[in-house]
């Protein structure tokens, strides 16, 4: 999985910021194993140098091998809560999209023992 960190100009994309965000979509997001080709992180401050409430914007996009991209956004007042809420709505929307992969709706399910 490639993971690849986006900041705006009020928001300082270290290299420790950058290590510490690839850490955590790996870790919150290696369960889907290969499912996943791609993973962009856009970190941005949208009240740029104005301080005050709920100003970090967080938008995780991730590409999954032969679907469409799959995006999520949170915010917060700090880098580090405004990824971390994304990537739990990541989940939860992954989750979501790879189990209806394994449902055919109608399909149905015969025992081992059955006739056909």
């Amino acid at each position: 999985m490639h993971v690849q960190l986006n900041t705006n100009n009020h928001v300082h994309g270290s290299a420790d910021l950058a290590d510490r965000i690839r850490t955590e979509v790996e870790d919150s997001l290696s369960r889907f194993g290969e499912q996943i080709t791609r993973v962009e992180v856009h970190v941005s401050d949208v009240n740029g140098s104005t301080k005050s409430g709920i100003d970090i914007k967080c938008t995780i996009e991730a590409r999954l091998a032969g679907l469409q991209p799959i995006a999520v956004t949170d915010q917060s007042t700090n880098v580090d809560d405004a990824v971390t809420g994304a990537l739990k709505k990541l989940e939860r929307s992954l989750d979501s999209t790879t189990g209806r992969l394994g449902h055919v709706k109608g399909r149905t399910s015969f025992g081992g023992d059955q006739e056909i």
